[in-house]
C-alpha cells in the first residue's frame, strides 16, 4: 500500500512540474512581446507627429498659394481697367484717372519681400457682390421661393418711386370744381399710397372753405382733428419748442394708410381764409414731408387760389359722367389763363379716374379719354371698388388688392412728378 500512495505521489509531483514549465514559458512568451510593444509606442508616436506636422505644413503652403492667385487676379484686374482707361483717354480725349493717387505702388521694398499689389477705393467698390433680388413674397413664386413674376416686379419698381426722399416739403393738391367728382377718396387713396411706401411722414388736409367731408371718409381716432381747433391752437403750436406730437394731437392719424388726417370744420359758422391756409401750410410743413390736400368746389375762394399757388403737382379726379369731366374741362381752362406758374401745374398734371358702380359713361370716355390723356402726363384707373362706394371711412386695408395696387401705381406718378417739379424749379 505503501508502495502504491509512493506511485502516485511520483505522478502528482510530475504533473505539478509540468505545469509549472508551461507557465513559466507563457510568461516569457509574454514579457517578450511586452518588450516589444514598449519599443514600437514611440515609433508610432512620432510618425503621428510626422504625419501631423506634413499636414500642417501642407495646409499653409495651400494657403499661401490662394493668397498669391488672389493678389495676381485682383493685380490684373487693377491693370486691365488701367488700360481700359488709358485706351478711353486715346479714343475720346478724355484724361485717364491717377492709377495710383496715393503713390503706395512706387514705394520700395525690403530684400527678398514680394511688391504688394495696391487697391483704390472705386476697385474695392466694383469687386462687392452686386444686391441679389429678393424672392417673391406673393403667390406660388411666394411659396416655393421663387424670383418675383412681373406684376411684383412692377410692384416693388412703384413702391420705390413713390419712396422718393425729396428735397424739401412738397404740396400735391387734388382739385375739381363738381361736387361728386371723387376728390375725397382720391385724396385718401393718394395719402395711403405715399404714407405705406414711404412709413409715414404724410399728411391728408381737407382745405374746404366750409364743411367737407374728409371727417366722414375718415377713421375717427381724434375728437378735435378739424382746421378750427388747429387754428385755435396755433399760438401754443407756432412756438420754438413745439414738437410733432403736439401738432398730432390735433390729428386723425390713419392706422392702415400710415398717414395723418385734418379734417375741415364740422360747421359753416366759420369760413376758411387764405391767411388760415397759409398759416395751417406753414405748420404742417415744418412736421410732414408730403401734404396732399383736398379742395372745396368753389374756385373763387381765396383758400382754394391759394392751395393752387403751394402746389407742386395737380391731380384731378373725374369721373365719366358729363358734369365731373365737363368741371375738370373748364378748370383747365382757367389755369390756362392765369399764367406760367398755373400752365406749369397742368404741364406735371396726373388726372386720376374712379367711378362707382354704373357710374360709368361709355359715349363720354370714349370722347374725352384722348383729351385728358392730352392734357396731363398720366392718367391712372381706379377700378370700382364695394368699400369706397360703402362711402363710409375708407379703409386701405380694406380694399380690393386691385385699388390698392392702383392707389400705389398713383403714388408713383405722382413722386416722379415731384421729382421733376422740384429738378426744374426748386
Amino acid at each position: 500500500m505503501a508502495d502504491s500512495y509512493s506511485d502516485e505521489y511520483d505522478e502528482d509531483y510530475e504533473g505539478d512540474s509540468k505545469s509549472r514549465a508551461e507557465l513559466n514559458a507563457w510568461a516569457e512568451a509574454h514579457a517578450r512581446a511586452a518588450a516589444r510593444d514598449d519599443d514600437e509606442v514611440p515609433d508610432r508616436e512620432q510618425q503621428w507627429a510626422l504625419h501631423s506636422r506634413s499636414a500642417q505644413e501642407q495646409a499653409e503652403a495651400d494657403a499661401r498659394q490662394k493668397d498669391r492667385e488672389d493678389q495676381e487676379r485682383a493685380a490684373a484686374e487693377v491693370q486691365r481697367r488701367l488700360a481700359h482707361a488709358a485706351s478711353s483717354e486715346a479714343v475720346f480725349g478724355e484724361p485717364a484717372a491717377d492709377p495710383d493717387p496715393s503713390g503706395l505702388q512706387d514705394r520700395p521694398t525690403t530684400a527678398g519681400q514680394r511688391p504688394q499689389p495696391t487697391y483704390r477705393a472705386d476697385e474695392l467698390i466694383s469687386a462687392l457682390p452686386v444686391h441679389r433680388e429678393a424672392p417673391a413674397e406673393k403667390g406660388v413664386r411666394g411659396i416655393l421661393g421663387m424670383r418675383p413674376g412681373a406684376a411684383e416686379r412692377s410692384e416693388r419698381i412703384a413702391r420705390d418711386i413713390a419712396a422718393t426722399s425729396f428735397r424739401r416739403p412738397v404740396t400735391v393738391v387734388v382739385a375739381n370744381p363738381k361736387g361728386g367728382s371723387g376728390k375725397t377718396p382720391t385724396t385718401l387713396l393718394l395719402a395711403g399710397g405715399l404714407g405705406q411706401a414711404r412709413g409715414g411722414g404724410v399728411v391728408a388736409w381737407d382745405n374746404n372753405e366750409l364743411r367737407g367731408n374728409m371727417h366722414l371718409r375718415t377713421h375717427e381716432t381724434n375728437p378735435r382733428s378739424t382746421v378750427t381747433d388747429l387754428l385755435r391752437a396755433m399760438p401754443m403750436l407756432t412756438k420754438p419748442d413745439a414738437r410733432l406730437g403736439d401738432v398730432a394731437s390735433y390729428l386723425r392719424h390713419q392706422i392702415a394708410g400710415q398717414y395723418d388726417v385734418l379734417t375741415s370744420a364740422t360747421t359753416t359758422y366759420a369760413q376758411i381764409e387764405a391767411a388760415d391756409f397759409q398759416q395751417i401750410h406753414r405748420l404742417l410743413s415744418r412736421y410732414y414731408r408730403v401734404l396732399v390736400i383736398d379742395t372745396g368746389n368753389n374756385e373763387g375762394s381765396s383758400n382754394w387760389r391759394e392751395a393752387m399757388k403751394a402746389a407742386d403737382v395737380l391731380v384731378i379726379p373725374i369721373k365719366w359722367k358729363s358734369l365731373s369731366c365737363a368741371a375738370a374741362v373748364q378748370m383747365l381752362e382757367e389755369l390756362d389763363r392765369q399764367g406760367p406758374a398755373a400752365q406749369r401745374l397742368i404741364r406735371h398734371a396726373v388726372v386720376a379716374v374712379s367711378n362707382g358702380p354704373g357710374e360709368v359713361n361709355k359715349e363720354i370716355e370714349r370722347k374725352l379719354r384722348p383729351y385728358f390723356e392730352s392734357r396731363a402726363v398720366a392718367m391712372i384707373d381706379i377700378p370700382t371698388d364695394p368699400h369706397i362706394a360703402e362711402e363710409g371711412a375708407l379703409d386701405h386695408a380694406a380694399l380690393q388688392p386691385s385699388t390698392r395696387r392702383a392707389s400705389l401705381e398713383l403714388a408713383a406718378r405722382v413722386a416722379e412728378q415731384l421729382t421733376l417739379r422740384l429738378n426744374s424749379h426748386p
